[in-house]
C-alpha cells in the first residue's frame, strides 16, 4: 500500500464510527470539495478507497452502515449546531444523526452503486410519503360537516385500497399508485403475494404510503390511478387499472392501459410492448361510496 493510499484510508478512518455518510453522485461531492479538510479530489476515487475500507471493516468482523449524505443538510445542520463545518469533527457528528434520522443500508459486501441506488430510492420514498401526508395535514375541515378531510380521505383511500387487493385474486401484484398534486406528480409502489388458498401478504409500510398516497389525490380532487401488474406461474403477466375520478376507481380500457404503459413518461415517445404481457380491464370492485360527501 503506498503513502498516499494509506494516508487516504486513515482519513476516511477518522470520520467512520459505525455510520458511513455516502457522497452519491459528482455534484455532492463537488459541493464537499469547498471544505480544506475534505482532502478527497476525484468521486470515482473516493468511492473505490471507501468500498475498499468498507470491505476491510467487514473483514475484520466491524458492522458499518451507510446513509445519503447531503452537503445542504450538512450546512444546515452546522449552524443550527453551532458548529464549524470545515472539521471531520463536524462531518462524523452529523453522520452519527444521519443513522437516526436518514434513510439507512447495512453494508454486507454489495457495491457502492447499488447502494446508492437503494438509499436514492428510500429517500424519494420517504420524501413522498412526507409531502402526501403534509398534503392530507392541510387538507382543512368539511366546509359543510366540520369533518377532517384528510382523515376522511385516509379512511377511503383504505377502504378503496382493500377493495382492489380483494378483488384481485391469486397472483403476486405490482400495484403503482400516481397522483398529479399542484407541486408534481407522486408515486408510491405496494407488492402484494396472494397464493392460493393461503393469506394475502402485503408490506405495512408500503400498504401506508401507497394509501397516504391515494388519499392525498381524494383529498385535493387530484388527477391519479392505480396499475396492477399480476404475475401467476405458467400465465402470462397481465397489467389493468383504474384512474380516479369523482372519489371512485373507474376501470381503464384494455387500450388506454397498453397506451400508458407503451409511453415514456419524460418524453411521450412510444415504448416497445414486452411480450408476454396482456392488457386488460380490471376485476369488478364492487359498489363503491357514492361520490360527494365530505371530501367535495
Amino acid at each position: 500500500m503506498t503513502s498516499a493510499t494509506s494516508g487516504t484510508h486513515h482519513v476516511l478512518r477518522r470520520e467512520i464510527a459505525g455510520t458511513v455518510g455516502l457522497l452519491t453522485d459528482a455534484r455532492d461531492f463537488a459541493a464537499m470539495r469547498r471544505y480544506r479538510s475534505f482532502t478527497f479530489d476525484d468521486h470515482e476515487r473516493y468511492l473505490q478507497h471507501l468500498q475498499t475500507l468498507l470491505t476491510d471493516r467487514r473483514a475484520r468482523g466491524r458492522q458499518t452502515t451507510l446513509a445519503l449524505f447531503d452537503p445542504g443538510e450538512y450546512a444546515e445542520f452546522c449552524a443550527a449546531s453551532g458548529l464549524e463545518p470545515d472539521t471531520p469533527g463536524s462531518r462524523a457528528r452529523f453522520t452519527a444523526e444521519l443513522a437516526t434520522s436518514a434513510p439507512a443500508v447495512r453494508y454486507e459486501g454489495q457495491p457502492l452503486r447499488e447502494i446508492a441506488e437503494d438509499l436514492l430510492d428510500e429517500a424519494l420514498r420517504q420524501a413522498t410519503w412526507e409531502y402526501a401526508a403534509a398534503l392530507l395535514t392541510t387538507a382543512g375541515d368539511c366546509a359543510a360537516c366540520g369533518e377532517d378531510i384528510g382523515r376522511s380521505a385516509f379512511d377511503r383511500a383504505h377502504a378503496l385500497l382493500g377493495q382492489v387487493l380483494d378483488a384481485l385474486g391469486p397472483g403476486s401484484h405490482h400495484l403503482v399508485c400516481s397522483a398529479l398534486t399542484p407541486h408534481g406528480s407522486l408515486t408510491a409502489p405496494l407488492h402484494a403475494a396472494a397464493p392460493p388458498g393461503g393469506p394475502r401478504a402485503v408490506d405495512p409500510g408500503e400498504a401506508l404510503e401507497f394509501t397516504t398516497v391515494l388519499a392525498a389525490a381524494l383529498a385535493h380532487s387530484c388527477p391519479g390511478g392505480l396499475v396492477v401488474r399480476t404475475t401467476e406461474d405458467g400465465e402470462p403477466d397481465r397489467v389493468h387499472g383504474w384512474r380516479l375520478r369523482e372519489e371512485q376507481l373507474r376501470p381503464l380500457t384494455a387500450a388506454e392501459v397498453f397506451d400508458a404503459y407503451c409511453t415514456d413518461a419524460e418524453t411521450g415517445e412510444l415504448i416497445a410492448p414486452e411480450s408476454g404481457v396482456e392488457y386488460g380491464t380490471p376485476p369488478d370492485l364492487g359498489p363503491q361510496r357514492p361520490p360527494g360527501g365530505h371530501l367535495n
